[in-house]
């Protein structure tokens, strides 16, 4: 696959990393010389340095047979004018563009990028996606991480096993003996900064982050057999009421309202907006550094705080102020990853990184097969995808433990019309069957193989 992608930050670069590991043929664009040396530096790509919007650039860039233009630049009228040139003078098939400002995004206006005014296929907002993903970890009490799938049927959840966890140092083959009714797959392991797609064999330690695929209304159920029996969120801070904190709080008001919501916003005349815009919440104008405003909050009796300012230190101290002064759980925004790895250790349960939430948005239009939802997790190194099995594919029709899957490749769950199915090794996949997969990142392409419609796999 041909693929221009412009602008070269942080989304951008890693967006090229991933397809140039997949052997695609992939062209930055970005104005920066530095970002564009960074990239040649890097990564085993094309760079040029330039406006990703100009027609002389992104036909040098070789839009006339690109099969796709990704745009992730900085400057949202940037990605929809170069989605524009791509389509009206190189006909690009597949045109994605990143937009944050939410008055582009307003349901009244979503005629706008339609094939006949703005031609752009997929619109991704990092707001949006970082709020969604706070929120699905707010719904999961304990979990550090949490994915829909099949229409929300199936949540592959995150979860830290901590020292009361009862299941250390068991082969993951005992849990269904030890748990008849747990029902559930750990198709992840993070441990010591590694990745481990496990085996029956495979044991869990204490400090793993797994990764687990259950049905929606048993995760409950495995949250306690690993040690997790928190209580269900109600009253949260809010920290930060930018775009992603107001989504936040909108969205947790329209979907229920069991929830007692505080907003703290530095900033007078945005936290005046935001007072207006959501007339339910409690909207405290002030520094949510000052432990006065924090007492103010009630911090000590909230739920959650869930920090989402602009400046990831804000949102760091202020969780731990937070967890410090009684506070049940932090979830934080965290935009520099190599802060994400200080999270866990200092306490805060969760976090959320915009960039990988946008990455993985990007790359579900991308992946060959019938694949229609997918997440990365641990920076990239493994993905979670979902996928529906063609009659093709040599999954269908035999017994898994025939199947003999690749390692670093594990079945999650399978879907078969209302019935979800914990998979084993005499469960057989049919033909029109949604299939969970967890993949190490290496294996993505023989994952594509899986469920395409091709007759060559492996």
């Amino acid at each position: 696959m041909k693929v221009i992608v412009c602008g070269a930050g942080q989304v951008g670069f890693n967006i090229a990393r991933h397809l140039a590991n997949e052997q695609n043929d992939v062209t930055v664009i970005d104005r920066s010389e530095e970002l564009i040396n960074k990239v040649r530096n890097s990564l085993d790509v094309h760079a040029l340095v330039g406006y990703a919007s100009y027609p002389d650039l992104l036909e040098s860039a070789g839009a006339e047979d690109a099969d796709m233009i990704i745009a992730v630049t900085l400057f949202d009228e940037v990605n929809i004018v170069a989605c524009q040139v791509a389509h009206s003078l190189f006909n690009v098939p597949t045109k994605i563009a990143r937009i944050r400002a939410q008055n582009y995004l307003n349901p009244q206006w979503r005629a706008l990028f339609s094939r006949d005014n703005m031609p752009i296929d997929v619109i991704i907002s990092p707001e949006i996606e970082v709020a969604k993903a706070a929120i699905n970890r707010l719904e999961v009490p304990g979990a550090t991480d949490m994915i829909r799938f099949a229409n929300d049927r199936v949540w592959v959840v995150g979860v830290k096993l901590d020292d009361d966890c009862p299941v250390v140092d068991t082969p993951l083959r005992q849990l269904t003996e030890l748990f008849p009714d747990l029902n559930i797959v750990v198709c992840g392991i993070l441990r010591n900064g590694k990745l481990i797609v496990p085996t029956g064999n495979d044991q869990l330690e204490v400090g793993d982050n797994i990764y687990i695929a259950s049905e929606k209304s048993r995760v409950t159920r495995a949250l306690s057999v690993f040690g997790h029996e928190e209580e269900e969120a109600r009253n949260v801070v809010i920290v930060g009421g930018g775009n992603v904190g107001l989504f936040i709080s909108e969205q947790l008001i329209d979907t229920s309202n069991k929830f007692q919501i505080k907003i703290i916003e530095s900033d007078e005349s945005r936290a005046i907006k935001v007072a207006e815009r959501v007339s339910k919440a409690i909207v405290l104008h002030g520094d949510a550094l000052d432990m006065e405003l924090l007492k103010e909050a009630n911090i000590g009796r909230a739920h959650s705080i869930i920090s989402v300012t602009n400046d990831d230190k804000v949102n760091i101290l202020s969780a731990l102020l937070g967890k410090q002064m009684g506070c049940k759980s932090a979830i934080t925004l965290i935009n520099d990853h190599s802060f994400g790895d200080l999270t866990d250790s200092v306490g805060i349960e969760a976090f959320v990184d915009p960039r990988q939430t946008t990455v993985s948005s990007i790359l579900q239009h991308m992946r060959r097969g019938r694949i229609s939802s997918l997440q990365t997790i641990s920076g990239g190194e493994a993905e979670v995808i979902e996928a529906v099995a063609v009659e093709a594919s040599p999954l269908i029709g035999k017994p898994l433990r025939e199947v003999k899957l690749p390692a670093g490749i594990i079945i999650g769950s399978i879907i078969h019309g209302d019935e979800i199915i914990v998979p084993k090794g005499g469960s057989i996949i049919k033909s029109g069957d949604t299939v969970i997969v967890f993949t190490r990142a290496d294996m993505i392409k023989k994952v594509e193989e899986l469920f395409s419609v091709r007759l060559e796999y492996f």
